[in-house]
């Protein structure tokens, strides 16, 4: 393969006044200068990028956005800088903190016939949003689907976030994590955490796949991660992630208990355990008895409807009459009632945190 470099050329009027910026305060080297006697242009590399400045260029200074581990080290604890030649200089944090934002909380209930619309988005995966207000952007519900079966276009990669869920409604869908062996194929009423940063690949898809992805906070980001190979050599299932372990859980053999709900039985997916406490998620079908007003404290409390229909009754609300497909968002301290379950109604509870308080009647 031919060698290649490539340079991002930006405009300066007086070439003497950028070079001491350039190396001194940003810390670049100057790998070449010319024409000797008046010079025009200059060469500078660092920080994984390489800048022509160039007398007179015709484009924009534009703005350089620079990632450190140490921001009040660099640039004598500057963050907003500017250059001689007028390009911005931005110090940023390489890696900031996870921020949580505070939940908005409302009411939610999102309906498959509204038709709210399907967007193509990473990977060429069609995504729907099931909470479209995003509780102030605490949190992302996404009914994701795959139309068309064999190999996905993924990469390696790691989401930075608090909280990330994926359960599967319909077909089938093989990935592979770091550290947790061989590649694992997810099946209608299955599901995966994946901890924070954890890093994996989707490899193939039934047709018509669908899951159910929920993400802490809403906005997070995906990196790509070019160096690691998976399946990786270790099989390490007691390896946690910020705090949180892997969690593959299974609908196959799956034991069924009292829900906290009467009228309901559930089957826990260990994840409330596993991410000591930070969500929690069940599985919920009609049970015993008849069901009953409640309210809860959890800060956020998303229901997803799987299967069958049930009645969403709310104190000042008009009922919900809510099927397949259907979700809602009950906040912290409203009374509800799940009424009139058909007898095939299932549903995804998830919560954030895993453990709460319900109160009856």
């Amino acid at each position: 393969m031919t060698d290649t470099i490539a340079e991002f050329r930006i405009p300066t009027q007086e070439l003497r006044d950028d070079i001491p910026f350039y190396t001194k305060v940003l810390g670049m080297r100057m790998d070449m200068i010319y024409p000797a006697d008046d010079p025009r242009v200059a060469v500078f590399s660092g920080h994984g990028l390489r800048l022509r400045v160039e007398k007179d260029a015709p484009e924009a200074p534009g703005t350089l956005r620079i990632l450190t581990d140490d921001p009040d080290g660099f640039a004598g604890g500057q963050r907003n800088l500017v250059a001689p030649n007028g390009t911005r200089i931005e110090i940023e944090e390489r890696n900031p903190p996870l921020m949580m934002p505070e939940t908005v909380h409302s009411f939610v209930v999102r309906r498959l016939k509204d038709q709210a619309p399907w967007i193509i988005g990473r990977a060429g995966m069609h995504y729907r949003d099931l909470v479209p207000d995003r509780l102030g952007g605490s949190i992302i519900a996404s009914h994701i689907r795959i139309p068309d079966g064999g190999p996905v276009p993924d990469m390696v990669h790691f989401h930075k976030v608090g909280f990330q869920l994926i359960f599967c409604i319909h077909g089938w869908v093989d990935v592979v994590y770091e550290d947790q062996g061989d590649k694992m194929r997810l099946t209608a009423g299955d599901c995966f955490i994946q901890p924070p940063e954890i890093r994996h690949r989707v490899l193939e898809a039934s047709d018509n796949v669908q899951v159910i992805e929920i993400g802490v906070p809403a906005e997070h980001v995906t990196e790509i991660d070019h160096e690691m190979q998976l399946p990786t050599p270790h099989h390490r299932p007691e390896r946690e992630w910020q705090g949180q372990r892997f969690v593959y859980n299974r609908a196959e053999g799956a034991e069924w208990q009292p829900f906290r709900l009467p009228g309901y039985q559930c089957r826990d997916t260990t994840i409330a355990e596993n991410t000591k406490g930070v969500a929690g998620v069940q599985v919920v079908r009609r049970g015993q008895g008849d069901p009953v007003w409640a309210s809860h404290d959890a800060d956020i409390h998303f229901t997803f409807v799987m299967n069958g229909a049930v009645t969403l009754e709310g104190e000042g609300r008009d009922p919900f009459r809510l099927e397949q497909g259907d979700a809602f968002v009950i906040p912290p301290g409203m009374r509800t009632r799940l009424a009139d379950p058909s007898d095939d109604v299932e549903l995804l509870e998830v919560t954030l945190p895993g453990y709460f308080k319900t109160d009856l009647g």
